[in-house]
C-alpha cells in the first residue's frame, strides 16, 4: 500500500491544505502552492521514478493515484482489525484501523495519506474541501460552548480545544428521479342562513394528482463506525455544489476516513425516504378541502444515480468524568460553521446557582415580609 506524504518542492517539509486560501502551504520555509503546482510536481517525482524503476505501475494522473508513485512504499502488517504502517518521513510505525485513509504520524506529526484505501472502486468521485481553518472552527467552539452556563470548566481547557479535529468522512449522495401518483376522497362544506335556518352544502371530490418529481443531493452515511453520525447529521446540508474533482492532496493535514458501507445496504432505506418525500409532496398539493380521506398514492423510482463524496467536518469529543465516563460529542461543517453537539453539564456549577437562585428568593421574600 502506497503512504505517502505530499512534500514541499522547496525544502521537503510537509504540505497541508489550508481551508482559508484553498492552497497549499508549508509550516517549514513558508511556501504556498496552488493544487496544480502540486500535482505537477507530484507527477514529475512520479514520472523520474517510473524511469528508475521498471516495477512502478502505470499511473493515471487524472485522480489520487497518479501521485503514488512519487512517494515511499510500504506493505501493511494485518493484526487483527488494525494495520501497522511506515511512515515516509521518520519511518516510525503508523497504527490505523481498517478504515483510515489520513492521518498523522505520531512522532513527527506529519500528515500521511493512505493512498490506496482510496482508490480502486473506493475512489470517490469528489470531495469538499475544508474552508472553515482551524483557529476559526476554535473560535466558534468557544463561542458556543460559553453560550452554554453549566459546562464543566475543565472543559474549555487547551487540551481539550486542541483535541478538535478536521475529518473527512465518507458518505453516499444519491440524485434520483421518481413519477408518482394520489387518489383521494375531498368534501368542501359550505354553510350559510337565512333568517332562522341553517343550511349546510356538502360537495364530495375525487381527487387526483400525477407527476414527476426529481431528488437532488440525498446524504447518507457510509461509515459503520460513525458513532457520532447524529451529531454529523445535524450539521447539514452541505454546499455540495462546491465539491470538486478527488485528488487525495486535499486530505493531507486532516483525517479520512474509507467507507465501509456499500450502496446496496442502503438501497432499502434510501427507496423509502424517497418514497416518503414524494407522497408528502403529492399530498402538499391537495389543499381547500374541509377533509381528505381515502388517500393511495403510487411511487415509482424511474432512475437513480449514487455518488461517493468524502464532506469535512471539524470534530471534538469529550468523556466526561461522571454519568458512568460518557462521551459527548461536538461537529461542526466544514465549509458552512454550522454546529451541533451535546455538552456535559457541570453538577457543582448547576447546584452554586441553584443555592444562589434560592437566596435571592429567600432574602427577596424575608425583606417583603419586614415591610408588610
Amino acid at each position: 500500500m502506497d503512504v505517502l506524504t505530499y512534500k514541499c518542492p522547496n525544502c521537503g517539509g510537509p504540505l497541508t491544505f489550508n481551508p482559508e486560501d484553498q492552497k497549499f502551504h508549508c509550516d517549514y520555509c513558508l511556501s504556498i502552492f496552488t493544487e496544480e503546482q502540486v500535482s505537477a510536481v507530484a507527477n514529475q517525482q512520479a514520472a523520474a521514478q517510473m524511469g528508475s524503476d521498471t516495477t512502478t505501475q502505470t499511473i493515471d494522473a487524472t485522480d489520487s493515484e497518479a501521485t503514488a508513485a512519487a512517494f515511499t512504499e510500504t506493505e501493511p502488517i494485518e493484526e487483527a482489525q488494525l494495520d501497522l504502517f511506515l511512515c515516509p518521513s521518520c519511518g516510525a510505525e503508523i497504527v490505523t484501523d481498517t478504515t483510515t485513509a489520513a492521518t498523522y504520524c505520531y512522532y513527527c506529526h506529519n500528515p500521511v495519506v493512505l493512498s490506496e484505501r482510496l482508490s480502486g472502486k473506493f475512489l470517490p468521485d469528489k470531495v469538499l474541501p475544508f474552508a472553515v481553518e482551524k483557529e476559526e472552527a476554535v473560535e466558534k467552539f468557544i463561542a458556543w460552548t460559553k453560550k452554554k452556563w453549566f459546562v464543566p470548566k475543565n472543559f474549555f481547557n487547551k487540551a481539550q480545544i486542541e483535541k478538535l479535529t478536521g475529518v473527512y468522512f465518507p458518505y453516499w449522495v444519491i440524485d434520483a428521479n421518481l413519477k408518482g401518483s394520489l387518489s383521494a376522497t375531498g368534501t368542501a362544506i359550505r354553510v350559510w342562513r337565512v333568517g332562522d335556518i341553517e343550511y349546510t352544502e356538502t360537495k364530495i371530490y375525487q381527487v387526483q394528482r400525477k407527476g414527476k418529481l426529481a431528488f437532488f443531493d440525498l446524504v447518507k452515511n457510509a461509515l459503520s463506525k460513525n458513532t457520532q453520525q447524529k451529531m454529523v447529521h445535524m450539521v447539514q446540508p452541505f454546499p455540495l455544489e462546491k465539491a470538486v474533482k478527488f485528488k487525495s492532496q486535499y486530505l493531507s493535514g486532516f483525517q479520512a476516513e474509507k467507507r465501509d458501507i456499500e450502496m446496496q445496504a442502503l438501497q432499502e432505506e434510501v427507496r423509502g425516504d424517497l418514497k416518503d418525500y414524494s407522497e408528502d409532496l403529492l399530498r402538499d398539493t391537495v389543499a381547500g378541502y374541509a377533509t381528505v380521506t381515502n388517500v393511495n398514492t403510487n411511487i415509482a423510482i424511474e432512475n437513480e444515480n449514487n455518488r461517493y463524496l468524502l464532506l469535512p467536518v471539524w470534530l471534538v469529543t469529550y468523556r466526561s468524568n461522571g454519568d458512568g465516563k460518557k462521551v459527548y460529542f461536538y461537529a461542526m461543517n466544514g465549509q458552512t460553521g454550522k454546529v451541533s453537539g451535546i455538552l456535559p453539564i457541570s453538577f457543582g456549577r448547576l447546584a452554586l446557582a441553584s443555592l444562589g437562585i434560592f437566596a435571592v428568593v429567600l432574602l427577596i421574600a424575608l425583606i417583603g415580609g419586614y415591610f408588610i
